[in-house]
């Protein structure tokens, strides 16, 4: 099983109480994976595979 790694900063999330990993709300097909770092400080994320930018 390959690890996790938040699409924010790049860095592995093994261990982060409060990252979370969710489908891309726009195209449901790619896997967003965030680190509690980048969802405190409202970091970015473009899904790769629709385009879709968040957090809004």
């Amino acid at each position: 099983m390959e690890a996790k790694t938040c699409i924010s900063t790049k860095k592995r999330i093994d261990n982060d109480i409060g990252s979370v990993s969710f489908m891309c709300p726009s195209c449901g097909k790619f896997e967003i994976v965030r680190s509690s770092f980048a969802r405190k400080n409202a970091m970015k994320y473009t899904c790769p595979n629709c385009g879709f930018t968040g957090p809004n």
